[in-house]
């Protein structure tokens, strides 16, 4: 079984890994109400989803 001769260095360890990020989630506006939402989920701010009211939402006083 053939062993490697040299340790890689971290330069090259480190430009194998330079694509693995974190991708920040796109957001879309609510629009029953413009509040900025993930795709496929309920609006916290009102409640709807796909053009329906699916939650009721508390008014915060």
């Amino acid at each position: 079984m053939p062993n490697p001769k040299r340790r890689w260095s971290k330069t090259r360890t480190r430009k194998r890994r330079t694509h693995y990020k974190a991708e920040i989630p796109t957001a879309m506006a609510c629009p029953n109400c413009g509040t900025p939402v993930l795709y496929h989920r309920v609006c916290p701010a009102c409640g709807f989803y796909k053009g329906r009211q699916v939650m009721e939402v508390a008014e915060a006083k």
